[in-house]
């Protein structure tokens, strides 16, 4: 147990939940209160009074950041994804990470498979022409969408939002799995009949490809030039994981090209997306701004977890939802 008041600054004005947690827990809790992200310094400046830090994903926790701010003891993020956190260093110095695997998993889902329904029909692009006055008689040869029916979904990176994923498009158009992983995922194989694929036959044989992997050295551009050659002239690109996981630039070109039949993105590189990026002009391509989290169930389930990190880790000395477990092993 604590054997003193413990203070904790969260970075962003998040859903209540998690302040009032960690507040009914015996916390002193602060909350950025502008509209707007912090910077760097900033943040720094509010985590130099505190020892536990409420973060997002948003916030550069690099080396810099953590070598300020050694002395904090538990650094939690609103978020999944971590690749904004210097993990390295944060073990180096002692202080474990939080996230929130799984709050979003159903959330992110409903937004790979409308992304993929909007591409697949157009819908993103044709909404716009009725805005533009565009919609006037019946042409039978015109902005013809493609059904999805048998179609092959391939996976990139089949964890619990890639699952949720293949579930809906099994259940709504029984299509057969594929997926690309560092390992067997025996329950989607078995639940889903989902079949493990290398990269190149992903690429290949893939009708819709939806990426659900994390952003790593290893992951970063994976999806350029050379792997937009090797996909179908009739396949759909969708990604809600991380936009440096493809190349836009790359993107652009095979889009313009006719390499792929369209792209759905959720996420970009950079973000926020430029006005003028040619991709909110192609008509088979539709983007949303990284709305994967963006429902009330979700990011109450990011928040809570979030605070539960924290609690716990001054309660019980355990993380649930620890990203490096190696600081423990000390």
């Amino acid at each position: 147990m604590r054997t003193a008041r413990k203070k904790v600054f969260i970075s962003r004005d998040l859903p209540d939940i998690g302040a009032r947690l960690l507040r009914e827990a015996g916390f002193d809790v602060k909350v950025w209160d502008q509209d707007r992200p912090m910077t760097q310094e900033e943040l720094m400046v509010e985590a130099s009074e505190v020892d536990a830090l409420f973060c997002t994903s948003g916030d550069k926790i690099n080396a810099h950041f953590l070598n300020t701010c050694s002395h904090l003891d538990i650094i939690s993020q609103y978020a999944a994804g971590y690749d904004n956190v210097d993990t390295d260093t944060a073990s180096q110095l002692g202080i474990p990470i939080g996230n929130t695997p799984g709050a979003m998993s159903e959330s992110t889902a409903d937004i790979a498979f409308g992304l993929m329904i909007a591409v697949a029909r157009w819908m993103f692009y044709m909404h716009k022409g009725i805005i533009a006055g565009k919609w006037d008689y019946f042409r039978p040869k015109a902005n013809l969408g493609i059904e999805l029916s048998g179609k092959t979904l391939g996976i990139f990176g089949l964890g619990q939002i890639g699952v949720e994923m293949a579930r809906r498009c099994k259940g709504a158009y029984n299509m057969d799995i594929i997926y690309c992983n560092r390992s067997h995922n025996f329950d989607a194989e078995k639940e889903l009949n989902a079949r493990l694929v290398d990269f190149d036959t992903l690429l290949r044989e893939s009708d819709v490809l939806s990426v659900h992997s994390v952003l790593s050295d290893e992951t970063r551009g994976i999806f350029n030039a050379s792997a937009f050659k090797k996909m179908k002239k009739t396949s759909i690109f969708i990604n809600t994981s991380r936009g440096g996981v493809h190349n836009e630039s790359d993107l652009i070109e095979a889009l313009q090209a006719g390499a792929i039949w369209g792209a759905g993105l959720d996420v970009t590189n950079p973000e926020p997306m430029q006005p003028d990026n040619p991709l909110l002009e192609m008509e088979r391509v539709a983007v949303t701004p990284h709305l994967g989290s963006a429902s009330v169930e979700a990011r109450d389930r990011m928040a809570t977890l979030a605070a539960n990190n924290i609690i716990s880790f001054y309660e019980n000395n355990t993380v649930p939802h620890l990203v490096n477990p190696e600081v423990f092993a000390k």
